[in-house]
């Protein structure tokens, strides 16, 4: 009975380490890609309804899950009112980055904007082109409460003293 003990304990406590062992990958065994590859969080940003002049900036998070360094070679926004600034040194496999877009809020309305970008994935020579595509509303902001009139005699245009 006492063997039989053992036996139960030392498989219960080898599997119990085969399942812990499993559950802590490390950074090498998330790469899961033979040469670079952008893994991004995801590929349409929603700004909502904001008001006019509201915060611009947005930021696409993204991992090279290849097992060689990536390299975004160019990235452009489908007009002047979306810029887009992109790490120019590579990202090494596993590492996690970010692309911040700047949409201009000062534009009443809706919009739908892409970011096109050029990395180093793939055989092509010319590289892999990837979109990144933003959304939204603009609405003007409330308007300025009116002036004190200056028909009315006060204090503050020279009347009433």
């Amino acid at each position: 009975m006492k063997k039989f003990t053992l036996i139960l304990f030392c498989l219960t406590l080898g599997l119990s380490f085969s399942l812990s062992a499993q559950n802590g990958k490390s950074v090498k065994e998330n790469i899961s890609v033979k040469g670079p590859n952008m893994d991004l969080e995801k590929t349409l940003m929603e700004y909502g309804t904001i008001e006019q002049d509201s915060d611009p900036y947005r930021y696409f998070k993204f991992t090279n899950t290849g097992s060689e360094p990536l390299v975004i070679k160019h990235a452009k926004g489908s007009c002047g009112c979306t810029v887009p600034e992109y790490p120019k040194a590579p990202i090494m496999p596993g590492e996690t980055s970010e692309i911040k877009v700047r949409y201009a809020t000062n534009r009443v309305g809706p919009f739908t904007k892409t970011i096109t970008l050029t990395t180093n994935e793939g055989d092509d020579v010319k590289g892999k082109k990837r979109v990144l595509t933003i959304k939204g509303k603009v609405t003007p902001k409330p308007a300025q409460p009116a002036g004190v009139p200056s028909s009315s005699p006060s204090i503050l245009n020279g009347g009433g003293q």
